[in-house]
């Protein structure tokens, strides 16, 4: 809602914004403060207002009088367009209390939310035929065969093209440039992973780009995890050996799934971050409105971005549609020993981290350790055990507040007592 003490052209665009929005309603004839002042010649304006709304911005909100402690006011009640609004050609929308202009890749993304189809539905006008790789073709129609037994007697990959909804008046769809394309890259300069070890935020010491379409770019990630990033247990069950990375790679697979599914193509590359203790996998683009990071624990519906893309990755089986990705990621966690993975909206995207260590600094302060605490753990995890001395010591502070500090960390079951008494007593991560 905003308030107006009376009629500018100029209000035309608080209008637009409105309708490009949620809506909202303008009132004239009430300052800033809420207090009304009243219009001149309310009839009047009850006719030219709806006029300008129709003749500059195509619409025709509802447009009322009302009266306000005796003064005459103009109520304009603004609901969202499903078609974008423009003032004198250019496009505003409501955020918050202010009034934002929509410029380069913003408007890019609002005009194609308005027009009712995705961003991979569209036709790619400068790519042809001669663009799509036939090997990968050739391998989604092996794996697909489960879910669309078809695909084994369609020998021309165009006319299978075609039944997947990736072609448009014979052109490739966006989709199909980026999950069957030679080279994607070539069309979206941003449609690649970039990967990164580092010590420290600043510090990076490899660093590589996975490129090709989306099933490449998904092999090519798990392959330099598996063979360059990542440290894997090796172990023998019988006679068979087995190869463990220190995060279990269906969760990483499924993350890195998502991520190129759910992405937004006009937006920055996806980038995988390497640390000592943790992975953060991040991508453009915010969850859905009506989906929170809460709702990412348990059942919820699957909204893809880009259905195209989801639907293909389905068909090839590498994907379920029923939102069930990350709880997924979750359970194969849990099952390697390893703590929940974090979900989080930052940077105008999306990220997980997986954390190695149960017990960071930062999983600590969000079980609400004291920095006295928090010490001790970090000692506990380098030396295997301390003793009530060590800990006055560590931390100057008395034998009492050591106590309740240890009382506190064994009752959140971070450390356990070694069983003997006395002198002798000592502590251990639990």
């Amino acid at each position: 809602m905003e308030f107006k003490s009376n009629w500018r052209d100029e209000y035309l665009r608080v209008i637009c914004a409105f309708a490009n929005a949620d809506g909202g309603k303008l009132i004239i004839g009430i300052d800033d403060k809420g207090k009304p002042v009243g219009v001149v010649n309310a009839r009047k304006l009850l006719e030219d207002v709806p006029n300008k709304m129709r003749d500059i911005l195509g619409i025709i909100p509802r447009v009322i009088t009302k009266s306000k402690k005796g003064k005459d006011t103009l109520v304009i009640e603004v609901k969202p367009s499903y078609a974008p609004i423009s003032y004198h050609g250019r496009y505003f929308v409501r955020s918050g209390s202010t009034i934002q202009e929509l410029k380069g890749k913003e408007l890019t993304k609002f005009l194609i939310s308005k027009s009712g189809r995705e961003w991979d539905e569209y036709a790619e006008e400068k790519a042809s035929k001669d663009d799509i790789d036939v090997k990968t073709v050739e391998k989604f129609k092996e794996i697909a065969i489960k879910r669309l037994p078809f695909v084994k007697e369609e020998k021309d990959n165009l006319k299978l093209l075609q039944k997947l909804n990736l072609l448009e008046n014979g052109k490739p769809k966006r989709a199909a440039i980026l999950l069957f394309g030679k080279n994607p890259k070539r069309f979206y300069t941003s449609a690649f992973i970039k990967v990164g070890k580092f010590l420290t935020d600043t510090d990076i010491v490899a660093s590589d780009d996975v490129e090709g379409n989306l099933f490449e770019q998904v092999e090519k990630a798990i392959e330099l995890l598996r063979t360059k990033y990542l440290i894997s247990e090796i172990r023998f069950e019988g006679i068979y050996r087995k190869e463990e990375m220190e995060y279990p790679e269906e969760a990483l697979r499924e993350a890195i799934i998502n991520a190129v599914i759910h992405r937004d193509y006009i937006g920055a590359h996806t980038q995988l971050k390497i640390y000592p203790d943790k992975l953060i996998l991040w991508n453009e683009g915010t969850l859905p409105k009506d989906i929170k990071i809460a709702d990412l624990k348990k059942s919820h519906p699957s909204r893809p971005r880009n259905e195209l893309l989801a639907d293909i990755f389905f068909k090839a089986g590498l994907i379920e549609t029923w939102g069930r990705g990350t709880i997924k990621i979750i359970n194969e966690c849990k099952k390697a020993g390893l703590p929940e993975p974090e979900f989080k909206e930052e940077f105008g995207g999306f990220s997980v981290c997986f954390y190695k260590d149960i017990y960071t600094e930062e999983i600590l302060r969000k079980m609400g350790l004291n920095d006295r605490q928090i010490k001790a753990v970090k000692y506990l995890k380098e030396r295997g055990k301390i003793t009530n001395r060590e800990y006055q010591e560590l931390n100057t502070c008395s034998r009492n507040t050591v106590t309740n500090d240890l009382r506190k960390l064994i009752q959140k079951e971070i450390i356990k007592e070694s069983g003997k008494k006395g002198a002798g007593a000592f502590y251990v991560i639990a």
